[in-house]
């Protein structure tokens, strides 16, 4: 009897253990499952074409005009990934034209920004020129924005004659000449209807506001870009909304 008594305690104790050392069932049952939704708007995309004012030359990648302009239409309640860029500080239309061609994106976009020119000033060269490579990237961007002219959008040279860098240079010269071109991308556009945003006189302000001057003395400063994305912004709201 004592031995069948010692047997049976060990089993109930060896039960009560295994029972404790399970985890309850409910637990499990009070996962959430786990829901998607296929009709979820997939977020905008941007591409950024250009040279160093898309860049973003001595300024934080966040201060560039393209990634102010995603944090304006995202306050819009747009969903935008982050920009994209081909854009390297000196290019001229034709390294732009090359750099595409070289890496061709993979994507098209929902928009496309292009501001170039000022290397094509600086380095001389002739504004009939000008006018065939513009032609070339602006029917470049509206392949790369899905073939839809509305959604690409220009952006006029800025005026570097203002800023420290210029002082020692022939700044009339270099306004006549910046003026020479912006008339050029502006007929382009306005001709083939692309949207033409003119940051031109206010880049002239630097003249007066040194803070709208990088600290390298040439490229504007974030506080600049934030003028221009604001604008930008409000005229990609349409197409995106």
């Amino acid at each position: 009897m004592n031995m069948d008594r010692l047997l049976f305690n060990l089993v109930l104790l060896t039960a009560l253990a295994f029972t404790q050392c399970r985890k309850p069932v409910d637990t499990i049952q009070n996962i959430p499952p786990i829901v998607s939704n296929p009709n979820a708007p997939l977020p905008k995309t941007y591409l950024a074409l250009g040279d160093s004012y898309t860049i973003g030359q001595s300024v934080t990648s966040n201060d560039r005009f393209p990634a102010q302009t995603v944090a304006g239409l995202r306050n819009m309640s747009i969903g935008l990934t982050e920009p994209d860029y081909i854009a390297t500080t000196g290019w001229t239309t034709d390294n732009l034209s090359t750099a595409i061609a070289t890496n061709y994106p993979s994507k098209t976009y929902d928009v496309v920004s292009l501001l170039i020119g000022v290397n094509d000033q600086y380095q001389r060269h002739d504004t009939t020129g000008y006018r065939g490579r513009l032609q070339l990237l602006l029917n470049t961007a509206t392949t790369l924005a899905r073939g839809n002219k509305a959604h690409v959008f220009v952006l006029s040279i800025p005026d570097y004659s203002v800023t420290p860098f210029a002082a020692p240079l022939d700044t009339a010269a270099i306004r006549n000449e910046i003026n020479w071109f912006n008339a050029i991308n502006r007929s382009l556009t306005n001709e083939q209807s692309y949207t033409y945003l003119d940051i031109t006189p206010s880049t002239r302000e630097a003249l007066n506001d040194p803070t709208l001057v990088a600290n390298d003395g040439l490229h504007p400063s974030g506080k600049e870009y934030a003028k221009w994305a604001q604008w930008l912004s409000q005229l990609m709201y349409p197409v995106l909304r």
